[in-house]
């Protein structure tokens, strides 16, 4: 388990002004309640690492100390913005999570700006909230647990459940969603399976993935209107929340150049925290799907957690 160092704790009255070091900062379910940016929101406590204050200092030219760049915790030994949201850091008495990489930068409307110029916080700072508060203070020790997204591909396919076809869509969603989550810095691991288009194995597929708390499970195959195509019908009744847009627009989108695509019975949704998506069978096709749909994962999951970024 990959730990760090808490290397100094900064607080300000106002928004937009330096963090001055204090000995200690008592965390609660508002945050820091004598810091500018306390309250019940997403950005409760703000977070740098020495090491992007270090490359701050190596293109001014001159030394920052904590708290500088409004930073409330100032750490060493991890890379703060390479984490991502959902991610957790867990000391022996305190718990946060990351909810946002990065923020805008307010430029000559920041003091900060003003008085130090070019500010690293929007590219590499971070921000978390509050899971479970207490007293912490330079050099205590955070835990690093990233959220690893648990994602289920189900291939439905008589001849290839039998040995007869090779599996090639099921393989495909795993690495276009790979390359997705990587560029993300998620952390990740899929469970694959290749079923014969049976509605109650499918069915059994799917509970099990949702009683195992999958995040994503991703079906392939059996979204027509064929005898055997029997996917959205065992899959759009266990729904709790329909997602129509995105299935809406990969049929119009592709269907005003390939009406056959307008013939995809294809639904999304939401089976109490974990999304779902059916996806036809042809790689061709869950290229087109995935386009549409892997943009909206994050944001969507973080809706699914609490987690309103907007």
């Amino acid at each position: 388990m990959k730990t760090f160092k808490v290397t100094s704790v900064n607080i300000s009255e106002k928004k937009g002004t330096v963090k001055k070091p204090v000995e200690k900062i008592e965390l609660s379910d508002v945050g820091i309640a004598i810091d500018a940016h306390s309250g019940k929101w997403h950005r409760q406590v703000s977070m740098l690492s020495e090491a992007s204050i270090a490359k701050s200092a190596k293109n001014a030219g001159r030394d920052f100390v904590p708290g500088e760049f409004a930073e409330n915790i100032t750490t060493q030994g991890i890379e703060l913005y390479k984490t991502a949201p959902l991610d957790k850091f867990i000391s022996k008495r305190i718990e946060l999570m990351v909810t946002q990489i990065g923020k805008k930068c307010h430029a000559k409307g920041c003091a900060i700006f003003q008085e130090v110029g070019k500010c690293v916080m929007p590219k590499e700072g971070i921000f978390v909230k509050v899971i479970k508060g207490g007293v912490l203070k330079a050099e205590d020790v955070f835990e690093y647990h990233p959220r690893i997204l648990k994602i289920k591909i189900i291939t439905l396919s008589d001849r290839a459940s039998k040995g007869e076809y090779e599996d090639k869509s099921g393989p495909f969603v795993q690495k276009r969603t790979e390359e997705f989550l990587k560029i993300k810095n998620r952390h990740f691991e899929f469970e694959t399976n290749i079923i014969p288009d049976d509605r109650k194995l499918l069915e059994q597929n799917i509970k099990k993935a949702v009683t195992d708390k999958f995040d994503i499970i991703i079906t392939t195959g059996g979204t027509g209107i064929g005898s055997r195509d029997i996917t959205p019908d065992v899959v759009k009744p266990m729904l709790e929340k329909e997602i129509t847009g995105i299935m809406e627009l990969v049929r119009v989108k592709y269907g005003m150049k390939k009406p056959n695509a307008l013939i995809s019975r294809a639904v999304a949704g939401t089976i109490n925290d974990t999304l779902v998506y059916t996806l036809p069978g042809s790689v061709k096709a869950v290229k087109e799907y995935l386009d549409e749909i892997l943009p909206t994962i994050e944001h969507s999951i973080y809706m699914m957690n609490g987690l309103d970024l907007h």
